[in-house]
């Protein structure tokens, strides 16, 4: 019988110091060349030629630092143009303009732009003219600058346009939204993206490093390898425009492997010299592990088999829209890693670079994927428009980028596209998995199929073309696709909630089927009203059906829009983390009828809650589940015993009538109680709670920290029915970044200061501003108890 993978939880403190080593490593990169470039841009809104001149005018126009999401900024309105699937939130032109200084010494050096994101159709200009840009937003790509800048004072200006509506399914932000770098080199270099490293074993590093020539002349340097005290070195003479790989392979007896329980990390330090002097100098993380996957053993990671639960991801931050501050892309990955997921697939696109450093830090599988379609349109101007003069830059962007990450072991290369049923599409296939392996070939090659009629079994050849072939809710054809086909190999790449256990018995009980990716991890913001419920006499039917302004978000995730788990993720933690992760959880669900007769979806699940405050519903009928490991579950209402149940798929569902108290389940074993959890009907709200998730940030303009508001009772209960407005102000070493609730119906926008509680909660994020010293955070609300209400709360920034 196969193990389950049992992923560790990280203690906060170390966390925290987790993230500070990789900022740390971010300076390192910047010390040797790379130098972060978010600082000193300034924007405006629409399109403005004559933005691109170097002589522009461009001082009337509002400073910010990056990353930067303008659609985030604007209301919601049931009229944009992205309407349904961008959240109706804003698209448009926008320009970015910033001046930087270049000392005197320029000549003989090589200067790069490097942008990790623009959404989208981007155009670099430096010094008035065109340098670079790339119309896919997802990619990362580098800009040479070298022919077009000078000593002293530089304008670059990058002009963005995502005024061609619609071009995704779900929301993308616009701007520059990730990162962007200046990079500085010699003119003999490591190649961008040019180092690849690979584990044969857990004990060997096979290290090939990618050395240019860009000068006129031959030249002698030396390449010198090390990983942990262990180091290689080699001389090599490169012809003018010559590029020459370096290969080197270290053994360390002593190196411990890599992998969600244990995610150790080791850092292969390459330096190029010549007659002594260093002319270039990265650093590459990675870790020791192996990879392997078949129809008899499953997917085998460092020779054990490790089941996926897995959930997919969309690229936005919830509240902050899509711009991918280092600390909003780390705390997915935490609240990845702590609702008990082992795998995330990053639907539909490359994600984010500090998104893949954290999920190696912690210890996240990952199925990094490039595309939603190929050919054939989803949307009108979506990648289809693109494709086939882009496809292979794309590739080479995601599998360069990415190939040492640890923590990726698939590559995706697309998602139920729409021309499966015409032949061309299975050469299509080949082709973008064949640059893959050719790129990487020590990981497998899916994408996720879909059939929205009766012929899935005609994709046999497309599936064919995959390593692992995706399941797009048709794992129930497994076992006989298995018959049919029995070297396939299986994971459910999107799956409805409500599966979850019988989507965990399919990984649980078939070799060949090696994991689940859920639909979906965290709730997003677009693909509107999907997973929600509704009430009848709203709107009815499926999001895909039809507008259904207000609703502006996803509902379908295991994680709601403030970061809070919902008893869905209790549930399907406890399915896959036996030890880990918790053994009981109480979930009430709203009574058909509490505010209307309730509709589900299909990616919805019923209204769940952990609550038992559910005020005119005394004296009738409701039920509570409970979620356990235990064999037996007991219930008891103000210590009177409800009832005695044994655990059926992990809960126990008991019927009682609603009367205000003490909820209390006991998990039994061999008849005895091994463990207790309540759940109290909470009091009137008299005051708010206000908690940080870091209390100490760095003061550099770019940390983060989330701060969930709570309105709570006498007894420092939430109040899971408080719906109370607040009003917000920052002062001192921070700003006000964001402000918003999980109700994904709610038309305030994510921006303003004022903002309701929904369910007694709400999320505020605040940002440095560069300021060393205190950032004071006051919370206001003036109708609790008839009386004004303010709590405050103090942050370091240093």
């Amino acid at each position: 019988m196969q193990q389950i993978q049992k992923p560790k939880l990280i203690p906060m403190k170390k966390q925290i110091l987790i993230y500070v080593f990789l900022m740390l490593c971010l300076s390192v990169s910047a010390s040797s060349g790379k130098q972060l470039f978010n600082d000193g841009w300034r924007f405006q809104l629409g399109d403005i030629a004559e933005a691109q001149n170097e002589m522009f005018d461009d001082g009337a126009w509002r400073k910010l630092v990056l990353p930067h999401d303008w659609s985030i900024e604007g209301r919601f309105d049931k009229d944009a143009p992205a309407g349904n699937d961008g959240g109706y939130l804003p698209a448009g032109i926008g320009w970015y303009r910033k001046t930087f200084e270049l000392p005197k010494a320029i000549e003989g050096r090589k200067y790069q732009l490097y942008f990790e994101g623009i959404y989208m159709n981007s155009e670099v200009y430096v010094n008035g003219q065109r340098a670079g840009g790339h119309p896919y937003g997802y990619s990362s790509f580098f800009v040479d600058i070298t022919s077009y800048v000078k000593t002293g004072k530089n304008t670059v200006a990058v002009r963005v346009d995502n005024s061609q509506q619609k071009n995704c399914r779900w929301y993308t932000g616009s701007g520059i939204y990730r990162n962007v770098w200046l990079v500085e080199s010699e003119l003999v270099h490591i190649a961008n993206w040019g180092i690849q490293v690979t584990t044969p074993d857990l004990h060997t590093a096979v290290i090939k490093t990618d050395i240019e020539n860009e000068t006129d002349e031959k030249r002698t340097v030396e390449v010198k390898t090390e990983v942990s005290g262990q180091h290689q070195t080699e001389t090599i003479v490169l012809e003018p425009g010559e590029r020459i790989g370096v290969t080197h392979t270290l053994t360390l007896p002593d190196a411990k492997p890599w992998s969600p329980d244990t995610p150790n990390l080791y850092t292969a330090r390459i330096t190029v010299t010549e007659e002594g002097e260093t002319v270039d100098c990265k650093e590459e993380r990675f870790g020791f592990r192996t990879l392997a996957c078949s129809a008899e053993k499953g997917f085998l990671l460092n020779g054990k088999a490790v089941l996926l639960n897995g959930g997919c991801l969309h690229h936005d931050n919830g509240i902050l829209g899509a711009a991918a501050y280092d600390r909003a892309e780390w705390r997915k990955a935490e609240l990845m890693k702590q609702a008990g997921f082992n795998a995330v697939r990053t639907s539909h696109n490359i994600p984010s670079e500090t998104f893949l450093h954290a999920c190696d830090e912690l210890g996240l599988l990952v199925i990094d994927e490039a595309f939603d379609g190929w050919r054939d349109a989803k949307n009108t101007y979506d990648y289809h428009t693109l494709f086939d003069e882009w496809w292979k830059r794309d590739i080479e962007a995601m599998v360069l980028r990415d190939r040492n990450h640890p923590s990726i072991f698939c590559w995706s290369i697309g998602n139920e596209v729409i021309e499966r049923k015409k032949i061309e599409v299975v050469t299509t296939a080949r082709k973008l998995a064949s640059l893959c392996r050719k790129l990487d070939p020590t990981r497998p090659v899916t994408s996720a199929l879909a059939a929205w009629d009766k012929d899935w079994e005609i994709y046999d050849p497309l599936a064919e073309a995959h390593d692992i072939v995706g399941y797009n809710y048709m794992i129930h054809k497994s076992e006989g696709d298995h018959q049919r086909v029995p070297s396939r190999i299986m994971m459910q790449t999107e799956s409805y909630p409500n599966d979850a256990w019988k989507n965990f018995r399919k990984v649980k009980d078939h070799a060949y089927i090696i994991g689940d990716f859920v639909w979906t991890a965290v709730d997003y913001i677009g693909e509107s009203g999907i997973g929600r419920w509704y009430y009848e006499g709203d709107v009815p039917g499926e999001h895909y059906e039809r507008p259904l302004y207000p609703w502006h978000a996803a509902y379908c995730g295991d994680i709601d829009l403030t970061g809070l788990r919902k008893p869905i993720s209790h549930y399907r933690s406890m399915l896959w983390n036996e030890t880990d992760g918790g053994h009981l959880y109480i979930a009430v669900k709203e009574p058909d009828g509490y505010k209307g007769k309730i509709q589900t979806t299909l990616w919805g699940t019923w209204p769940t809650f952990a609550s038992w405050n559910w005020e005119g519903h005394e004296g009738k009928p409701i039920e509570v589940e409970v979620y356990s490991h235990y064999p037996m579950v007991r219930l008891y209402l103000d210590d009177r015993l409800i009832g005695e149940k044994p655990v059926e798929e992990m809960k126990a569902v008991f019927s009682l009538t609603y009367t205000p108290g003490v909820l209390k389940a006991e998990g039994i074993r061999n008849g005895e109680t091994i463990e207790t959890q309540t759940l109290r009907t909470a009091g009137k709200p008299v005051a708010l709670r206000l908690t940080a998730d870091r209390s100490k940030l760095n003061a550099d303009g770019q940390d983060l920290s989330f701060i969930v508001i709570e309105a709570i009772d006498a007894e420092g209960q939430t109040v899971p029915v408080a719906d109370n407005r607040l009003s917000v102000s920052v002062e001192g070493a921070a700003t006000l970044l964001a402000l918003g609730n999980a109700d994904i119906k709610d038309e305030d926008p994510y921006f303003d200061s004022t903002h309701c509680l929904w369910k007694g909660r709400a999320l505020l994020v605040v940002r440095s501003n560069k300021k060393s010293g205190k950032a004071s955070i006051q919370v206001s609300v003036g109708d609790i108890g008839g009386k004004d209400v303010k709590q405050r709360l103090s942050l370091s920034f240093r």
